[in-house]
């Protein structure tokens, strides 16, 4: 026997019924769509719908508690609204209640409670009383908004109502969650995708035209703006100077690259000296931005956004974006801006060393090919790599031909200067000789060798420079001609002036007049000084030549002293200088041709004189250093330009361009020439309080 079932399970509510069908068809609508305004306003609809409303709102709010988005449905009209508007009602009305105390509110008479905000349809000539819920929107435990709904009946909405508009404001919360996770993540794709974009578009060239408009093409596409700018800081880091523009419909680079604007001074300024990158909704009312309003008056900004370009942690220039097409910028366009301003500066920089690299190369091939001295590339071991079109003029080789030799086989490398094998070269030295350039026809030719190691594309090279000296050779022996030939031609009527003077001074009568002996003074003087004049000539072919000095004898170097001194005195007394003599005590004599030795310090003395100025200082002095007599000569002239100290000793070296001070350049190379033969040294020194000091060292005799 079949025994029946009874069901104690109870039917659901017409109420509940239509309470699920509004859940679902909710979270249906929030499945459909990851657009925020839409799922608020079909999920406020579905809710108005559901329990009779006449009108609701939907508010999302920020991490402040600021509206972001909102939906307002009136009699199934969807209400425009502004966030002003909804500010005033988070302020003062029933859903700022919600927010400020995080819970739940049943109106039953908006009449009778404060909370509620009246409006015009709220009189009893209108709508009147009604009754009203408003819920929070909890996601995360993190309030995200509040839903009101407005019934036209007073005590109509109950607490079942309340429940129902929670389980809606979860769905909400859901839809709330899932809008920002997709917000965010479009806005990070936008962000990477402009900056990849942007760092594709700088790499792909180095051309620093093309970097700049690069690089505000891809503002320009990321921002969707009117205008782009970019300048960068000038070299004294003292002001802005704008160098590329970019402009929907005008030419706003030829009115605006080259313009300059004081770091620190309007928005561009401020952002260059702060560092940090701002937005401005509203640059009218900023007096940053009306300090630069004269820099592009062409463009009326109703919205700007600035970023720093930085370079190694130091600000670089600034990025500006003008006028978004949307009226206003997105939160996430100062991050583009500073990302791409992140990426700009190492861009920036690098298309600018490479123009300048592309310049120096440029300059450094025309001083190749346009020098008027052969110039020659080899490797380190002395092979031919490359060559100037001097080279080939010189050495009447073709480039294939050069290429097949080394550098030793055109010239005379002397191996002393550098290195067996071009060792001492590989110290990053340059070092200099002369030598012979041999042609391919077997022509000599002297020329003055200059070479050291240079860098081309990371590889180290040395570089030859061969300049023909041929006519400075020829201007030589044309001076050692001239020279031979004056000492020849002057010894011989010198030595019968010398003889003569010497009769007649000795066949004067004992008392003769003043004026007579004077005139005897300085016709002997003047002989004297040809006299050493000529000597010198000849001792400095002697010594050159080799020939070692032979006339030694004991001498005391105070006695070398107090000749100069006597010799020329009445000079320097001429010039009102002072003259001291500074002698240490005890000092040996020197095994050497005392004439000689007379003729050096002589030489030093009378420059000293001739480049002292009137009432000048100078000393004459001798010590032992390291048991060697060291001799001085100081003076308080202008001292010896730097550019001539090595080669002062040199032959016909002039030491001052005066051209009023007259010399041939031969008195300071005799006096090497001279303290070389006794086995001495000399040189010279520019001194800190002025002037220059003379010094020369000579072995004291055993």
């Amino acid at each position: 026997m079949a025994i029946k079932k009874s069901s104690n399970k109870q039917l659901p509510t017409e109420s509940s019924k239509a309470s699920l069908e509004l859940l679902y068809r909710v979270s249906r609508e929030i499945a459909t769509t990851l657009d925020l305004s839409v799922v608020l306003e079909r999920v406020l609809s579905l809710s108005i719908n559901t329990i009779g409303a006449i009108r609701g709102s939907i508010i999302i709010l920020d991490e402040h508690e600021n509206p972001i988005e909102s939906a307002i449905i009136v009699q199934d009209q969807v209400i425009n609204h502004t966030n002003e508007q909804l500010r005033s009602t988070l302020d003062e009305g029933l859903a700022g209640w919600v927010v400020k105390n995080r819970d739940a509110v049943n109106v039953p008479d908006t009449s009778k409670d404060e909370r509620w905000l009246r409006k015009p349809d709220d009189e009893e000539s209108a709508t009147g009383a009604k009754s009203v819920v408003a819920v929070p929107i909890m996601v995360r435990n993190e309030l995200v908004g509040v839903i009101t709904l407005v019934h036209p009946d007073p005590n109509h909405l109950q607490e079942d109502h309340i429940a129902l508009v929670h389980a809606i404001a979860d769905q909400a919360g859901i839809a709330v969650l899932n809008a920002k996770l997709y917000s965010e993540s479009q806005r990070q794709t936008r962000v990477m995708t402009a900056l990849a974009n942007s760092a594709t578009a700088m790499s792909s060239t180095l051309n620093l035209e093309h970097v700049l408009q690069n690089i505000l093409e891809e503002i320009r596409t990321a921002l969707q703006v009117e205008a782009v700018t970019l300048s960068l800081i000038t070299r004294d880091e003292q002001y802005l100077e704008y160098k590329a523009a970019r402009h929907d419909t005008i030419d706003l680079r030829s009115n605006l690259v080259g313009k300059r604007i004081r770091i620190g001074q309007g928005f561009a300024g401020w952002v260059a000296e702060s560092g940090l990158g701002e937005i401005v909704p509203n640059p009218a009312e900023d007096k940053r931005f009306l300090q630069t309003n004269a820099i592009y008056p062409e463009i009326s900004p109703f919205a700007i956004v600035a970023a720093p370009i930085f370079l190694q942690g130091k600000v670089f220039g600034v990025l500006e974006a003008i006028n978004p097409y949307g009226k206003h910028f997105e939160s996430d366009a100062l991050q583009v801006l500073s990302g791409i301003g992140s990426l700009a500066g190492s861009s920036i920089q690098n298309a600018k060393l490479y123009e300048d690299l592309q310049i120096t190369h440029s300059r450094y091939h025309d001083l190749f090919e346009n020098s008027i001295d052969p110039i020659i590339i080899t490797d380190l071991v002395g092979n031919i790599i490359e060559s100037n079109i001097q080279t080939l003029k010189s050495s009447h080789y073709s480039p294939e031909e050069l290429k097949t030799i080394a550098i030793s086989e055109i010239h005379n490398v002397n191996w002393e200067i550098v290195g067996r094998d071009y060792s001492k070269l590989l110290e990053g030295t340059s070092n200099s000789y002369e030598s012979t350039l041999t042609t391919k026809d077997k022509i000599e030719i002297p020329i003055q060798v200059n070479v050291h190691q240079i860098q081309i594309a990371d590889q180290c090279r040395l570089q030859w420079i061969l300049r023909d000296i041929s006519e400075r050779k020829n201007l030589d022996q044309l001076r050692e001609d001239l020279t031979s030939m004056i000492f020849h031609d002057l010894r011989s009527p010198l030595s019968n002036v010398i003889s003569s003077l010497d009769v007649i001074q000795a066949s004067l009568p004992e008392n003769y007049d003043p004026e007579i002996y004077s005139l005897f003074e300085i016709a002997n003087r003047s002989t004297l000084r040809i006299q050493r004049l000529t000597k010198s000539l000849l001792d400095i072919n002697r010594l050159e030549s080799g020939q070692p000095i032979t006339n030694k004898k004991l001498v005391s170097p105070e006695e070398l002293i107090n000749f100069a001194k006597l010799a020329l005195i009445t000079q320097a007394n001429a010039k009102k200088q002072t003259v001291t003599i500074d002698l240490a005590p005890d000092i040996p004599r020197i095994n050497a041709d005392r004439d000689m030795l007379e003729r050096v310090l002589i030489n030093l003395f009378q420059n000293a004189i001739k480049f002292t100025p009137t009432k000048g200082r100078i000393e004459f002095g001798v010590k032992m250093e390291d048991n060697v007599p060291h001799f001085w000569v100081q003076d308080t002239g202008s001292g010896v330009d730097p550019k001539y100290i090595d080669r002062i000793f040199d032959k016909y070296t002039r030491i001052h361009p005066d051209e009023r001070i007259k010399g041939l350049g031969l008195g300071l190379a005799f006096c090497r020439l001279a303290v070389e033969g006794h086995g001495g040294k000399i040189w010279v020194e520019n001194l800190l309080e002025g002037g220059a000091i003379f010094s020369f060292t000579i072995p004291a005799a055993e």
